[in-house]
């Protein structure tokens, strides 16, 4: 038992079942020392909320302060520079972003972004980074 919930925790990642694996872990170390079936679900209980009142709470501020959000896809690229490859205006142009070519636009309509020019990506709408010269 304690194993099958071992493998279903890796499949929720919430804590509970790893922490009832745990306890039937406990269960089964009474009932190798011989104890009787009542003390091994007393065992097992008493185990499965002590580590659930107790343990489960401090593992997940531990795995919450060590894994801070971490930005990935789209959203890893705006605030990114870029250099324009091709002038860039409100109709279009092209940027050098994360060494891969994209289309473009400038973030101020009134704007018209040179050749050279570094940029910054001010977000991402569907595959057009909308880039801004700034001061």
């Amino acid at each position: 038992a304690a194993g099958a919930l071992a493998i279903a925790e890796a499949l929720s990642l919430d804590l509970v079942l790893i922490m009832c694996g745990g306890a039937a872990l406990m269960g089964a170390v009474a009932a190798a020392v011989g104890a009787p079936v009542t003390i091994q679900f007393a065992v097992f209980a008493i185990s499965a909320l002590g580590l659930i009142a107790v343990v489960r709470p401090t593992a997940r501020r531990h795995l919450e302060l060590t894994s801070p959000h971490t930005r990935t896809g789209i959203e890893a690229l705006v605030g990114n520079e870029a250099v324009v490859m091709r002038a860039v205006d409100s109709h279009g142009g092209r940027v050098k972003l994360g060494g891969e070519e994209w289309s473009a636009q400038a973030f101020d309509p009134t704007e018209i972004l040179e050749v050279g020019r570094v940029v910054r990506v001010m977000e991402i709408k569907g595959a057009t980074a909308i880039v801004w010269g700034g001061p």
